[in-house]
């Protein structure tokens, strides 16, 4: 997918710079490289947006910034806190759009879900995000901004990142990794490449892409053991079915052995949770290295979707792991305040002028 080109303000934003580039601005200011290392320093370490604050700078070279780049954040619009400590924010762009982006705590960890899009144009049938429609891709400020903000609303910094938020991270590659690399430098967030995690519905070529440039962690919404299921709930398996994605996520991890494939599976009454369903699944992460997230389904307004029972999602659970594949159940967080998996939605202004939801064909009625 091809970042449309948005309008922005008149002068480059320093959010969408990596170290190197920040390096390389103040060099062709006519200062020595290391000034750009303490630029990039003050605002994603500490916070500070403000060049006049900056004071390791020099005043010829804050001057020379001033008129030469501006600092461009996402604006916090409003945030939304849960009983069980899960907070939304959402944050509005330069054109009106809006995202959301969910801190969530658990013990020690305190994890940022992080979106990559105005919207998603995947079309997962059981994704509030999907039903919005898609707008745009995300820049790398505007991925990073959210981090930036997260970091200062919180009493204590991020300990892990997920590309999990609204889209499809690897449909905005480049912007992604960019923003991901920043993420783990150690002037900026010191994120460990494990903390950090990359979820894709399944886009083949770019699995192989991001092996080659980034070492992350890599989860994969899967939510069907078969083509024929999987084609209904994630559209995006008709061009690039399963035969063609365990071998990528295969690849992915293949170089050490210690690191595993994170798969998202998404538990849907009557759908796609019964025990035939879990031998199936079981065949089909045979020699992968797997740990499978089962996520109870999060409702939403126009889903006509169930969510399992909890002793099916137990079953079902128990299954997998006599099988020798570990297999959590995930707790539900934020879901009051529509944080929680599947639910972010935004505001976005649809360009993909969809004619209308996807038909779930099954043994019951689930979408129309």
């Amino acid at each position: 997918m091809t970042a449309t080109p948005i309008a922005t303000g008149s002068r480059p934003n320093l959010l969408d710079l990596s170290l190197a580039e920040c390096e390389a601005l103040v060099v062709g200011l006519g200062v020595k490289a290391f000034h750009g290392r303490n630029l990039f320093k003050w605002i994603h370490k500490h916070g500070v947006t403000d060049l006049d604050a900056m004071t390791d700078l020099s005043k010829t070279l804050r001057e020379g910034l001033r008129e030469t780049v501006e600092i461009r954040l996402p604006r916090l619009a409003a945030a939304h806190p849960s009983a069980d400590g899960t907070i939304k924010w959402i944050f509005e762009l330069h054109d009106g759009q809006r995202i959301e982006t969910v801190f969530i705590p658990e013990g020690r960890r305190r994890t940022i879900c992080v979106s990559s899009q105005v919207g998603c144009a995947l079309e997962c049938a059981f994704c509030a995000t999907a039903r919005q429609g898609f707008n745009r891709n995300l820049t790398v400020g505007e991925i990073i901004g959210q981090v930036w903000h997260a970091a200062r609303q919180l009493d204590k910094p991020p300990t892990n990142i997920v590309m999990m938020g609204m889209g499809e991270p690897l449909a905005n590659f480049e912007a992604v990794v960019k923003a991901m690399d920043i993420m783990q430098d150690d002037l900026a967030y010191m994120l460990a490449k494990q903390r950090v995690t990359l979820s894709t519905s399944g886009i083949v070529p770019n699995i192989y892409r991001l092996r080659e440039v980034s070492d992350v962690s890599l989860a994969v919404s899967l939510h069907a053991p078969n083509d024929a299921l999987r084609d209904q709930l994630v559209p995006i398996n008709r061009k690039y079915p399963l035969a063609e994605l365990l071998p990528a996520c295969k690849a992915y991890v293949a170089n050490d052995k210690r690191r595993k494939v994170t798969w998202e599976y998404v538990m849907l009454d009557g759908v796609n949770d019964s025990l035939a369903h879990a031998k199936q699944l079981i065949r089909l992460l045979e020699g992968v290295p797997s740990k499978l997230n089962l996520i109870p389904f999060n409702p939403f307004t126009g889903s006509d979707f169930g969510t399992s029972p909890p002793e099916r999602i137990e079953a079902f659970r128990v299954r997998l792991t006599r099988a020798g594949i570990f297999a959590m159940t995930r707790r539900t967080r934020g879901d009051e305040v529509a944080a929680a998996c599947g639910q972010l939605v935004g505001r976005v202004e649809d360009r993909t002028r969809r004619l209308g939801p996807v038909r779930i064909e099954t043994g019951r009625r689930i979408a129309s």
